[in-house]
Parts: structure tokens; C-alpha cells; sequence
């Protein structure tokens, strides 16, 4: 069972930044594919961005592409995620989720960004952060 550890919510003006951070104390997370999933009250929990362990590539949902950027430190273990530009209806509940492999069984497929987003394909979660972007 890997314990991931999510930090860096809080409430910022529209507009603003915040980065928000996965750990864990357990496993090497370069080891685990890597997701970031949000769930905004009365919706369902929808993928936000994820990162790769075998081949290091980064997806992201077409509501956040150009604002955020999903990246690791391996030196602390962390994987973060640099929202910018936010905006109120990123509004939401964020949580961090990892997997052994994550969507690479669908290395060269169509499929992979949908896999790689969806929150079926990964094994252990954090317990969330809130975001909260208002005015």
C-alpha cells in the first residue's frame, strides 16, 4: 500500500498560481505513473494531468493545457503540479494517485491520453487538498 500525501491548497484570486505537491515516505514515486484528479462538489471526479514512469510523457485535460505543468523532483520524491492562471471553476477538491504503470500498456494508442486521465487506471490516492479560487 503506498500512502500518498498531497499539500499546497488554499484560496487564491482568479488569476493567481498555486503548486501543489504529491509525496510519499514509502516507495520511489519515479517508479509510479503519476495522476492529479479533481472533484468539485456535485461532480463527478474528472482527470486533471498525469506523467509517465516508463517514458516520461505528460497529459493533460483539455480545460488546463497552456495554465498547468505536472513535473517531478526526484531528488524529494514529489511529484508537483503548477496551476496557473486559475480560474473559479478550478474550484475543487484536488487529489494525487499513483500506479506501477499507469496507461503504457497503451504506449502508441489513441487510447492513452484517455487512459492515462482516468481515474480507474490507478491503484493508490491521497486524501485531497481543497482549492479554492475566488475573489
Amino acid at each position: 500500500q503506498v500512502q500518498l500525501v498531497e499539500s499546497g491548497g488554499g484560496l487564491v484570486q482568479p488569476g493567481g498560481s498555486l503548486r501543489l505537491a504529491c509525496t510519499t515516505s514509502e516507495y520511489t514515486l519515479d517508479y509510479y505513473a503519476v495522476g492529479w484528479f479533481r472533484q468539485a462538489p456535485g461532480k463527478e471526479r474528472e482527470g486533471v494531468s498525469s506523467i509517465s514512469s516508463s517514458d516520461g510523457m505528460r497529459f493533460y485535460a483539455d480545460s488546463v493545457k497552456g495554465r498547468f505543468t505536472i513535473s517531478r523532483d526526484i531528488t524529494k520524491n514529489t511529484v508537483y503540479l503548477q496551476m496557473n492562471s486559475l480560474k473559479p471553476e478550478d474550484t475543487a477538491v484536488y487529489y494525487c494517485a499513483a500506479d506501477p504503470r499507469g496507461g503504457q500498456d497503451y504506449s502508441g494508442s489513441s487510447m492513452r491520453p484517455r487512459v492515462e486521465l482516468d481515474s480507474r487506471t490507478y491503484r493508490f490516492w491521497g486524501q485531497g487538498t481543497q482549492v479554492t479560487v475566488s475573489s
